[in-house]
């Protein structure tokens, strides 16, 4: 991209009244960012859904001042950047109607052919969200996923200091330009994530962690990943926005389900209530649901271990199958006197643990 027409994408993500959509509309129906301004309002006007009031500032002299200061600022700090067009650009984001003009990013992580999840949740984190957040990465690193927060109090930023604990990559989509880093507490752990991961963000370096940037911001986390995990929530909270956002992008989410009377449960369980998440209780419910490989490519198979602990329905399961020998998951519900959804999670389970293994036709066998 050159210096004219980065200043050109920065002018139309700086009015007002042409957000990402319309922006987009604009530069597909002109051929280019800077044939936008080049082009006639008679001819603009013509564009569905484009009126007088959305181009109104289109060339007001104060929105080409304030690009042509970020570029220089860009240009100064050798800022990386990625266009929506750009094969770089995060694959998944891409498919969002509303994904930034222009994403600025810092850190050494490549996107391309990842499996990506976001992790988000409360402030408040509880030693029960901690816990389930530590198992749940831990159970996932052998895939080797790169997991997407926000960097902020609580979940998010337990959820990538995990991450790095395992050796997995992490990013943390800022609400805020890369000039700076919110919550300041937070600045020890910037080095380790940019050497294995990174930041991204659509704001400039004149913009600040406002309110309504991390709403905005909520949607690149949702965007970005193939699933959005929940750990925990209250009944209102910035997760849940990124909860209904991913809904909106048709991605997968899940919640952590809790005690009802837990106040950091209740806006999980609502989730899960309402049919917006899947009920996660292990990695295994997101290997299942992503179809994602359960074992990780490159590396040896992983072998059944020899004295496996399986509890009473478990262990039900495994005898019906040495017994019967392959079934199929409706036929061992039935036999075994099982609800189909305990028996399919208990599978997946199994899975994991090496003593069953899926085959062709949705049979199940004992290993």
């Amino acid at each position: 991209m050159t210096t004219d027409e980065l200043i050109a994408v920065l002018r139309l993500q700086n009015i007002p009244n042409i957000g990402d959509v319309t922006a987009k509309k604009l530069i597909t129906h002109c051929g280019s960012p800077t044939a936008v301004f080049d082009d006639t309002m008679k001819n603009l006007l013509k564009i569905d859904g484009i009126g007088t009031l959305t181009i109104r500032g289109l060339h007001d002299a104060e929105h080409l001042e304030a690009a042509e200061n970020e570029v220089q600022y860009i240009l100064d700090h050798d800022i990386a950047y990625t266009y929506f067009t750009d094969t770089d650009y995060p694959r998944y984001l891409k498919h969002c109607i509303d994904s930034p003009l222009i994403l600025f990013k810092k850190g050494n992580f490549d996107l391309k052919e990842r499996k990506i999840i976001s992790i988000v949740g409360t402030r408040n984190i509880t030693s029960y969200g901690m816990a389930f957040c530590e198992t749940l990465i831990e159970d996932l690193a052998p895939l080797d996923p790169i997991v997407v927060s926000g960097f902020a109090y609580g979940v998010d930023i337990h959820a990538q200091k995990t991450a790095l604990k395992h050796g997995l990559e992490t990013i943390g989509c800022l609400a805020h330009g890369l000039n700076q880093i919110y919550p300041k507490v937070h600045a020890r752990y910037v080095d380790e994530v940019e050497k294995n991961g990174g930041f991204v963000t659509e704001f400039w370096s004149t913009s600040n962690p406002d309110r309504e940037n991390f709403l905005r911001r909520n949607r690149i986390i949702a965007g970005m990943s193939e699933a959005t995990i929940v750990i925990e929530s209250a009944e209102k909270g910035g997760s849940l926005v990124t909860a209904d956002i991913a809904n909106s992008y048709d991605r997968e989410v899940f919640a952590v389900p809790g005690r009802a009377q837990d106040k950091y449960s209740s806006g999980c369980n609502n989730l899960i209530k309402q049919q917006k998440a899947h009920m996660i209780t292990s990695a295994a419910d997101v290997i299942y649901l992503l179809n994602w490989e359960l074992e990780p490519k490159d590396t040896k198979p992983i072998q059944p271990q020899l004295f496996v602990e399986l509890d009473d329905i478990e262990q039900k399961i495994y005898c019906y199958l040495q017994k019967e020998g392959k079934q199929i998951l409706d036929t061992i519900a039935l036999d075994c006197q099982l609800p189909i959804f305990k028996v399919s999670s208990t599978l997946l389970t199994m899975e994991m643990k090496g003593v069953i293994r899926p085959l062709p036709g949705k049979l199940f066998e004992a290993v």
